[in-house]
């Protein structure tokens, strides 16, 4: 999942945690964990993770 790539790598970059990753971005704590293990995010859900790492300089 592309989208999943992407988060890791600004996980990577920015030295950020997951969990606050989820937190800001959608406002789920366990959003990363839950993609690692296959959830399919909604693509309203998508659209703000892409506008979120967009905003973040990605």
């Amino acid at each position: 999942m592309q989208l999943l790539r992407d988060i890791e790598r600004h996980l990577n970059q920015s030295d950020t945690k997951p969990t606050r990753f989820g937190r800001d971005a959608v406002r789920d704590p366990r959003f990363v964990h839950d993609l690692r293990r296959g959830r399919e995010p909604r693509p309203a859900t998508v659209e703000r993770v892409r506008s979120f790492l967009q905003d973040c300089g990605k």
